[in-house]
């Protein structure tokens, strides 16, 4: 693993924190608003390379900016600032490298959106598998203010989320939305009156889904992840082999033999 990126309290600028199923990785920047410095995205991927060395205890990650302003307000643009092409191609790469780790993970991902998710934040909780946000959050991709466009997958799963209209609109204006509009939108799953009900939600539905056959999820979200934005007959042939590789595991063998049998199913996650 590099060298952990510090707060100005030295505290470590991304932290993962365990609590039985659910892992929270924590970006802690407050003073930059959660800002996506290089460091910052090397400190994200690598955390979740390291969660996937426990994916059998992991079942549900939570991703949260510290502070109560901002989840993440965008990338460091100082750090941006002074790139050149190559530079700036080497940074998208990194954006990227980070959206990878998170829809590789085989468990879901949630984006816990409390504040601000501008530019960088926006294109980190669309790499999630769902966003949960308070009523104070707001989104946006507001890279054409600053000369540039959006570099970590803004302008490849914004459309999936909410419409190629509205996501053209969105980039190319820089507006931002609040939470119910993009709730509205389909970009937000659910929303809550604050941070407590938000983190206490998603934590629920990841409680929820590890009650759930494991390698049934994480088949499910492979095929989502893969199938996204392919022709349809591609979709269809991954979602094909997706359900016959479900047919080589014990889960599969267990929750049909608990439903035949009338009883609740206990999975192994094999």
């Amino acid at each position: 693993m590099t060298e952990q990126p510090r707060t100005d309290e030295n505290r470590p600028a991304v932290r993962v924190e365990r609590d039985g199923v659910v892992a929270t990785v924590v970006i802690d920047r407050p003073k930059a608003l959660n800002a996506l410095s290089p460091d910052v995205l090397r400190a994200l991927a690598d955390a979740f390379d390291d969660l996937e060395d426990e994916r059998d205890a992991v079942r549900g990650v939570l991703v949260v900016g510290e502070g109560g302003r901002a989840f993440v307000a965008g990338a460091d643009i100082r750090a941006l600032s002074t790139l050149t092409p190559d530079e700036g191609a080497e940074a998208a790469r990194l954006g990227h490298r980070v959206a990878a780790a998170i829809e590789a993970f085989p468990a879901p991902v949630i984006a816990c959106v409390d504040g601000f998710a501008l530019g960088g934040g926006l294109e980190l909780a669309l790499a999630c598998d769902m966003i949960y946000a308070t009523d104070a959050s707001s989104f946006g991709q507001p890279e054409v203010r600053l000369g540039v466009i959006p570099g970590f997958g803004g302008t490849v799963r914004l459309p999936r989320a909410v419409g190629l209209s509205l996501a053209k609109e969105l980039i190319f204006t820089g507006r931002r939305i609040d939470a119910a509009t993009a709730e509205a939108a389909g970009l937000v799953a659910r929303r809550f009156a604050d941070r407590d009900a938000l983190l206490a939600g998603a934590r629920a539905t990841i409680e929820e889904v590890a009650a759930n056959a494991w390698t049934a999820v994480a088949l499910a979200k492979r095929v989502l992840v893969e199938a996204a934005g392919t022709p349809t007959a591609t979709a269809s042939g991954l979602e094909v082999a997706g359900f016959a590789d479900a047919f080589r595991t014990e889960d599969l063998r267990e929750g049909m033999a608990a439903f035949i049998e009338k009883r609740e199913p206990e999975f192994s996650g094999r």
